[in-house]
């Protein structure tokens, strides 16, 4: 058992609705598809989602025993959050929240689920350049959590969800053909190679 775990871009924000084209469902189709119809992936995304504080649904922190933890069965996950907590900063500054802050976040449920069992991999934080609570203040510290990310060695694992998303001529933004149109979320394009960017031995 797999579990997604993160915000809107997990949840699948402007996928086709009722298409089964958001990143976990495409997971569990090339999963079926690979031989291994056992696998299963459950979605826990919530859009807002943030690690820190509440606002869509109760914090990451807050919710992690719950929708990761208490899982029946769960041997994976797949941990990528974030982002809103860096845009709140910049839309309220009260609510900024450092790179470190989020590292040590990531950290502290990563070990709760290892101690546990449970194989966890970390997700790069996708670009979003473009959108409103986007500018380059909040790229730098994407930019600074995702070497963060990209460097760790205490997970499982590391899913560059970044770089096959992003546009290889501004690696700020999503690459064009992903871009759903708020150039925050991907379309169903960009969160299939969000599913292929997962290695499938590493789910067995």
């Amino acid at each position: 058992v797999v579990v997604a775990f993160g915000d809107s871009i997990t949840d699948g924000f402007n996928a086709t609705v009722d298409g089964a084209k958001r990143y976990p469902n495409q997971l569990d189709d090339r999963l079926k598809a690979a031989g291994q119809p056992r696998t299963s992936v459950v979605n826990a995304g919530i859009s807002g989602n943030r690690w820190l504080r509440d606002v869509t649904g109760p914090h990451g922190n807050g919710r992690f025993e719950r929708d990761v933890l208490n899982v029946p069965g769960v041997t994976h996950t797949i941990m990528l959050l974030g982002i809103n907590d860096l845009r709140s900063g910049f839309r309220a500054p009260a609510e900024a929240v450092t790179p470190d802050e989020l590292a040590a976040a990531m950290t502290a449920a990563a070990k709760k689920a290892q101690a546990k069992g449970i194989k966890v991999y970390l997700g790069t934080i996708l670009p979003c350049k473009g959108e409103a609570f986007c500018p380059a203040s909040v790229d730098a510290q994407r930019q600074v959590l995702n070497t963060w990310i990209r460097n760790n060695k205490t997970v499982d694992g590391v899913i560059d969800f970044d770089q096959v998303t992003r546009n290889p001529a501004d690696h700020a933004s999503l690459l064009p053909a992903f871009n759903s149109g708020d150039h925050l979320h991907p379309n169903d394009a960009g969160y299939k190679a969000m599913a292929e960017a997962i290695d499938l031995a590493t789910l067995k």
